[in-house]
């Protein structure tokens, strides 16, 4: 009876596949309405001033029909034929999304996506002429935004593109504010690392002046000066500055490396 439960539970693997095909379907099924026309679709997409769609695709026809219906609307449209050609771009700083033909000459779709995992990239939406539910899935897994097939439905696009744009936006944001902070830590000297480093990991001034072997008033100058430097309004949000910028917040680190500081500066440097 249990093995007999056991087997009527569908597995994660086994739903996400389900979904994908329902997918893959829905965008077949919808073969007798033309792939795109709906003009006030695209209105949809929250626009900014200067965004870009790269299509990867050697479909020539659907690259040129995609790039004549989208209104003008600042969005530049960049066309490549392979990934080799994508790779040999020079990207914009703009915010940016990558269409992405999975059946490519060369490199191919999905191996395109493996290469610029460990880079920053636009978010990728897959375009397919086959149902290919095993490549389904490795690109979601892999972080792709979404995974149509031909004729590829104009809505599923439309909700698919506005969701990429509102993902680099987010991205880019969290990149700049983690630039600022990496900008503002920069210009902290090495005793008031050590400081943000122990107050920042939980130690009071007066533990934290110990284990640099200072005066608790010397430890509370120097976090003084961490906190203007860091532009920090509350001890609160310079934790989470630490936090932010993966600074060691438990005890054995804490010591490990405030240790390490004494050696390098000097028990009584200031």
């Amino acid at each position: 009876m249990h093995a007999d439960s056991r087997s009527q539970v569908p597995s994660k693997q086994a739903n996400l596949n389900e979904d994908l095909l329902k997918r893959t379907r829905c965008s077949q099924a919808d073969q007798e309405q033309p792939a795109f026309g709906r003009d006030t679709l695209w209105s949809q997409i929250p626009f900014g001033h200067s965004e870009v769609i790269y299509l990867v695709t050697d479909d020539s026809k659907f690259r040129e029909r995609l790039s004549e219906l989208l209104p003008p609307l600042k969005v530049d449209v960049v066309g490549f034929g392979s990934a080799e050609e994508y790779l040999d771009h020079v990207l914009s700083d703009a915010a940016s999304c990558l269409i992405l033909d999975l059946q490519l000459p060369g490199i191919g779709g999905l191996g395109l996506q493996r290469r610029l995992a460990n880079e920053t990239s636009p978010p990728i939406i897959f375009i397919s002429g086959l149902a290919d539910v095993s490549a389904a899935v490795r690109a979601i897994k892999a972080g792709a935004i979404e995974f149509l097939t031909k004729p590829v439905d104009e809505e599923a696009l439309v909700a698919a593109i506005s969701a990429a744009f509102v993902f680099d936006r987010e991205r880019r944001q969290r990149h700049a504010k983690l630039s600022k902070l990496r900008e503002r830590f920069s210009l902290l000297t090495p005793r008031e690392r050590e400081v943000l480093l122990l107050v920042a990991g939980g130690l009071l001034n007066k533990q934290a002046a110990s284990v640099l072997g200072i005066a608790e008033v010397t430890l509370q100058v120097h976090r003084g000066q961490v906190m203007r430097k860091m532009a920090a309004d509350s001890f609160a949000e310079l934790v989470r500055m630490a936090i932010a910028l993966g600074i060691p917040m438990s005890g054995w680190e804490i010591h490990f490396f405030s240790d390490f500081g004494r050696r390098c500066h000097g028990s009584s440097g200031l």
